[in-house]
C-alpha cells in the first residue's frame, strides 16, 4: 500500500512537470540556437542562405524545411562542418523530427521542442531514483522529484529545442555512479564491473552530448580523489585501484576522441561571445549571474524586463530577497537534520563536494582563463540536478523532524507548513518560467516582429551584419513571425564580412546598390547591425521615434521615401 502511494505521488509530479513543460510550447518563435538545432537535426546547412543579396522570407527559412533523403550521416557532417557541438542529441532529434515532419513545410517548433520536454519529464522519475539511491529515503526521493517537476530552471530548459535536458539526465546518471562507488568503497567492498562499465559508458555518452559534461567529470574527480584520500589506509581503496583506473582511462578515452573537433572551437566565431574583457573592472558580475542561475533552480518570480514593467520586476526582487532570508535557514537546518543519519551524511558530503567543485571550475574558467561560463544560464546544467537533490534532502529534513519549538522556525509555522510554502513558491516559479515572464530569457523575435508590423505596414527590408550562422538564426526567428506577410513586402539582407580585412565594405556597397531596386516607400530596419553605412545618399533617414532595442535585439529604423537623383 505504501509503494502504491509513492507511485501515485510520483505520477502527480509527472503530470505537473509535463504540464509546465508542454503548456503553450509553440507560443514563441525559435530563437537563434533553436534554429541551429532544427537546421542541423534536419541535416540541412546554413551555408545555403545567400549573403550580400536581398532575399524573401521563404528563402531565409528554407533550411528549416525537411529535405527528403537526408540521414544521420548528413546531420553529423553538417555539425562538424558548421557547429561546435557533438552529435548525440542532434541525431536523436533527427529521428524524432523525421517521424512528425513533412517535406515542403516548415518544421514544427512544437515537435522540435517536445523532445527536450520529454527528456525534462523523464528527469522527474530519474530524480526520484537519484534521491533514493543517494539517501535511501522515499521522502527525500519524493521531495527531489517534486522540485525537479516545478524547478523554474528545469522548466526553462525543458521548453526549448536544445540538448540540455538530455545532458541533465546523463549528469544525474554519472553522479549516481559516483555516489554508489563511494558508498561501496566505504563499505570496504569491491566495485562491481557492471558499475565500472556503466559509469564509463554514461560518461562517454555525456561528452558526446555536450562538451561541458567534462566539467562534471572533473568535479566528480575532485570528490572521488578526496574520498580516496580519506580512505587511503583501508583495504577497500587498494583493492579497487585497478577498477578505478579503468573508470578514469575509459572516461578519458571517451573525452579524447573529440579532441580533433574541440581543437577547432577556441578560435571559432561561434564561441567568442564567452570571452571576457575588463574583468578586473566588472569582477562581481559573474558572481551575481551565477547566484541568479543557482537561485532559479528553486525560485523565479516575474522579472522579464523584455515584457514587464520595471515596477513589477522591482517588487519581484524584493519578494525574492525576503523569501530567501526566510527560507534559507530552514533549508540549512533541514540538511543538518539529514546529517544525523550516516548514509545521508555521506551523500550530502559527496553532493556538496561536487557542487563546490563544479562552481570552482566555472569560476576558474571565468576569472582564470577569461571564458565567462556564467553568461548563459544553460551552462549550469552540470549543477542543476545535484543542487535540486540537495534542496529535496533539506525539505525532507524539514518535513520529518522539525517541531514547533525549533528556534529556526516561527512558533506559528511547523516544518510541513514551511515545506508547503517553499514548494508553492517554487511552483509559482515554474509557472513564471513556462509563461516566459522570468529573467531566464533568450532572444524574443516575436517582440521585435510585433514592433516592425505596427511601424511598417508597407515594404520592409531587414538587414543585419553576418559573421556566422548565429546571425542567420536571429533573422530566421524574425522571419518565422511573418507567416502572412506578402513575399514582396518583406525581404532580408545578410551583409557578409570580408575575410581579408574583417570589414563590411563590399557588403555595404552591394546594399546601397540594391536599395535602388526596391520600390519606395521602403522601411529599412538595421537589426544587430555592426558597421556604418551611408543611407542618406539613398534617401533613407533615421526615425528616432520607434526605439532602439526590444526582445534582446538592437535595431534602427530608416524611412526611405524617395529615390535620390543619382538613381
Amino acid at each position: 500500500m505504501k509503494n502504491r502511494s509513492h507511485i501515485l505521488l510520483l505520477l502527480l509530479w509527472l503530470v505537473i512537470g509535463a504540464s509546465l513543460r508542454l503548456w503553450r510550447l509553440a507560443s514563441l518563435p525559435p530563437w537563434t540556437d533553436e534554429c541551429a538545432t532544427i537546421v542541423f537535426s534536419l541535416g540541412n546547412s546554413f551555408r545555403s542562405i545567400p549573403l550580400n543579396q536581398i532575399m524573401s522570407a521563404d528563402v531565409l527559412l528554407q533550411p528549416l524545411q525537411p529535405t527528403p533523403g537526408t540521414g544521420i550521416s548528413a546531420v553529423i557532417e553538417r555539425l562538424f562542418a558548421e557547429s561546435t557541438h557533438p552529435p548525440v542529441y542532434f541525431a536523436l532529434a533527427h529521428l524524432w523530427m523525421k517521424m512528425f515532419s513533412s517535406s515542403g513545410e516548415l518544421a514544427s517548433i512544437w515537435v522540435a521542442r517536445s523532445l527536450s520536454a520529454l527528456f525534462g519529464v523523464a528527469a522527474i522519475p530519474a530524480m526520484f531514483g537519484f534521491g533514493y539511491l543517494a539517501f535511501r529515503s522515499h521522502v527525500v526521493a519524493q521531495m527531489a522529484a517534486a522540485i525537479m517537476a516545478i524547478s523554474p530552471y528545469a522548466v526553462f530548459l525543458g521548453r526549448e529545442a536544445r540538448h540540455y535536458t538530455l545532458a541533465i539526465l546523463l549528469v544525474m546518471a554519472s553522479v549516481c555512479c559516483l555516489v554508489k562507488a563511494i558508498e561501496i568503497i566505504y563499505r570496504r567492498q569491491l566495485l562491481p564491473m557492471w558499475l565500472v562499465l556503466a559509469w564509463v559508458a554514461i560518461n562517454s555518452l555525456g561528452v558526446a552530448t555536450h562538451y561541458f559534461f567534462t566539467l562534471s567529470l572533473c568535479a566528480q574527480g575532485f570528490v572521488l580523489l578526496g574520498q580516496i584520500w580519506q580512505q587511503r589506509r583501508t583495504n577497500s581503496v587498494s583493492a579497487n585501484w585497478w577498477r578505478m583506473l579503468i573508470i578514469v582511462m575509459g572516461s578519458l578515452v571517451g573525452c579524447l576522441i573529440w579532441i580533433p573537433t574541440v581543437q577547432k572551437i577556441p578560435g571559432n566565431e561561434l564561441t567568442t561571445w564567452v570571452a571576457t574583457s575588463n574583468l578586473h573592472l566588472r569582477w562581481i558580475e559573474p558572481l551575481g549571474r551565477l547566484l541568479l542561475w543557482v537561485m532559479s533552480m528553486l525560485l523565479l518570480l516575474p522579472s522579464a524586463l523584455t515584457s514587464l514593467p520595471l515596477a513589477i520586476v522591482v517588487v519581484s526582487g524584493m519578494v525574492t530577497l525576503l523569501f530567501l532570508v526566510w527560507s534559507l535557514p530552514k533549508l540549512n537546518y533541514g540538511l543538518k537534520i539529514q546529517q544525523q543519519d550516516s548514509n545521508a551524511r555521506l551523500a550530502i558530503g559527496v553532493l556538496s563536494g561536487y557542487v563546490f567543485g563544479a562552481i570552482a571550475l566555472c569560476l576558474g574558467f571565468t576569472y582564470g582563463l577569461g571564458k565567462d561560463l556564467t553568461l548563459a544560464a544553460r551552462f549550469q546544467f552540470i549543477l542543476a540536478p545535484v543542487v535540486i537533490l540537495l534542496i529535496g534532502a533539506a525539505l525532507a529534513g524539514c518535513w520529518q523532524r522539525i517541531k514547533h519549538t525549533e528556534q529556526k522556525f516561527s512558533p506559528l509555522i511547523n516544518g510541513k507548513v514551511a515545506v508547503s510554502i517553499i514548494w508553492l513558491m517554487a511552483t509559482l516559479g515554474g509557472v513564471t518560467a513556462a509563461g516566459n515572464l522570468g529573467y531566464l530569457q533568450n532572444q524574443r523575435p516575436d517582440i521585435l516582429a510585433s514592433i516592425i508590423q505596427k511601424a511598417s505596414p508597407g515594404n520592409v527590408l531587414i538587414a543585419t551584419t553576418h559573421k556566422h550562422h548565429g546571425q542567420t538564426g536571429r533573422m530566421m526567428g524574425l522571419a518565422w513571425e511573418f507567416p502572412h506577410q506578402p513575399t514582396q513586402n518583406l525581404q532580408f539582407f545578410l551583409a557578409r564580412q570580408d575575410l581579408a580585412d574583417n570589414t563590411y565594405t563590399q557588403a555595404m556597397q552591394v546594399l546601397q546598390q540594391q536599395l535602388t531596386t526596391i520600390p519606395r516607400p521602403l522601411d529599412l530596419w538595421l537589426v544587430e547591425f555592426r558597421t556604418r553605412v551611408d543611407l542618406a545618399s539613398q534617401g533613407c533617414f533615421f526615425d528616432p521615434q520607434v526605439g532602439k532595442s526590444a526582445g534582446e535585439y538592437s535595431y534602427k529604423l530608416y524611412r526611405c521615401n524617395a529615390k535620390t537623383n543619382g538613381t
